[in-house]
């Protein structure tokens, strides 16, 4: 092993215990983190292993189980904690890594570098070890698409199936949302490489379609069956709401768990830009750069592999381009397409490309290591450690997950005028709203704040 690949190796290693032990520093946010998060802390509680809870007696039909899955596993084997719910999702970078890893090897490429560029991408590196779906989608995406390129190339079956397990965990993770990226990836490159219909024949020969989809039914197919008898109406919100709706119609209003995002239409690009930072800008100037000598399609072989990967990286943006509905994670799993398309250009990346590619993840570290105030004020950790848990806590009008999650779903909503609370208890009220319930805070003491909210201590006199 060169000293080269033996230095980006160790940086690989070092980089990731660190990113380890950041996992316990700062709290559960809102709104993603904290309600996956009091998701998989309700299923362990309830021990309901079916139906992902949005709250005690509301089914969370918005996502497949698998992220909550994880979670909840993991907080039952090592305890309820910010440490052990993120872990699994930490876990799944690692094996993501390793997977572009080894795809890399067995393109006769360097293994390290391509690690090293997708560990050094700024968003890829903030999810693994976030509590949300985009992480473990990210694996069930690259594990599909190293199946179906090994199939297609070796005339492997073996492969080709791997890949249609990818896709049924997919189907776990986000549902058929894996089998449109995997199609928007695959099919341009077929037609690209072999048109359309020598692609579809050669398609017929060398994919197991119906076997490998009968696998994907096999892998995900029961739990849907499951979770629509046990709450009857799941599969007409997910399949339609959550994969037509929420993408198609700009603001929806049905969503069940909170309000749809309303992005300019393409944003999704701009987000791609600063997800995929700082290697989406090494990776334009590389495109530029090569527009009068290409370093991409010197052969035929390079066009087919270089041609997957452009196919493979653009997939999600192709996806969301026209969705308003979008977060900037939604193109996190075309990341490892950005690894391995710039770990095989002809003329190696510089010193300074590299080097500027450790940027990335160095301020991401420091962001989370001494960022804590930045954290807390998305978070109401703060608030609920500065109660004591032998009195109630009371939101008005609206609680958080994360309030949820710190009260161990004690915390309630302000009752209505007519029924009487019985004192002592606390209260968190919104900054905003503070003037408009004085009424309410009269018998209140301020105790803390975060940005958003204040927490007050209530009794009769005043005391504690």
């Amino acid at each position: 092993m060169r000293k080269s690949s033996i230095g980006i190796t160790i940086f690989i290693t070092v980089i990731m215990l660190i990113r380890l032990v950041s996992l316990q520093l700062y709290p559960l946010m809102d709104t993603t983190e904290a309600r996956y998060g009091e998701m998989a802390r309700l299923m362990v509680e309830t021990n309901n292993w079916v139906t992902p809870l949005f709250n005690y007696d509301v089914p969370f039909w918005g996502k497949p189980p698998m992220q909550t899955w994880v979670s909840a596993l993991s907080g039952k084997i090592l305890g309820i904690s910010e440490f052990s719910l993120r872990f699994p999702h930490f876990i799944s970078g690692i094996l993501t890594i390793l997977l572009v890893g080894y795809f890399a090897y067995r393109k006769r490429m360097s293994p390290s570098l391509s690690m090293f560029i997708l560990l050094t991408c700024a968003g890829f590196y903030i999810a693994s070890g976030a509590i949300m779906t985009d992480s473990l989608l990210t694996l069930s995406m690259t594990l599909s698409m190293f199946g179906f390129y090994f199939g297609w190339q070796n005339h492997s079956k073996r492969y080709a199936y791997l890949g249609f397990v990818g896709i049924g965990l997919g189907l776990l993770i986000k549902g058929p949302l894996i089998i449109v990226l995997i199609g928007l990836s695959i099919v341009p490159w077929i037609i690209i490489n072999y048109k359309v219909l020598e692609g579809a024949k050669q398609f017929w020969l060398r994919i197991p379609i119906f076997s490998g989809l009968l696998l994907s039914l096999i892998i995900a197919g029961p739990w849907y069956a499951i979770a629509e008898q046990a709450t009857p109406g799941f599969l007409h919100y997910f399949l339609v709401g959550e994969h037509w709706s929420r993408f198609t119609v700009s603001g929806w209003s049905g969503d069940l768990y909170g309000s749809a995002h309303d992005e300019p239409r393409g944003m999704i690009w701009l987000f791609w830009l600063y997800i995929a930072f700082p290697w989406s800008l090494v990776l334009l100037y590389r495109l530029i750069k090569s527009s009068k000598k290409s370093v991409f399609f010197t052969d035929s072989e390079s066009k087919s592999w270089h041609t997957f990967l452009l196919c493979w990286l653009i997939s999600p943006m192709l996806l969301f381009t026209f969705s308003g509905n979008i977060l900037p994670m939604y193109v996190l799993p075309g990341l490892p397409a950005i690894a391995l398309l710039l770990a095989s250009i002809k003329q190696p990346l510089s010193r300074v490309e590299i080097s500027i590619g450790c940027f990335a993840p160095v301020v991401v570290l420091c962001l989370l290591i001494f960022g804590k105030p930045i954290f807390e004020a998305k978070s109401d950790a703060v608030l609920i450690s500065a109660t004591d848990k032998k009195f109630p806590v009371y939101y008005i009008n609206n609680d958080s997950f994360s309030g949820r999650f710190y009260t161990q779903g004690q915390a309630k909503i302000w009752p209505k005028e007519n029924q009487k609370v019985m004192f002592p208890y606390y209260i968190v009220t919104a900054n905003n709203q503070i003037k408009n319930n004085m009424k309410i805070l009269n018998n209140c003491r301020f105790k803390a704040n975060n940005r958003k909210r204040s927490l007050y201590f209530c009794s009769s006199d005043h005391n504690e």
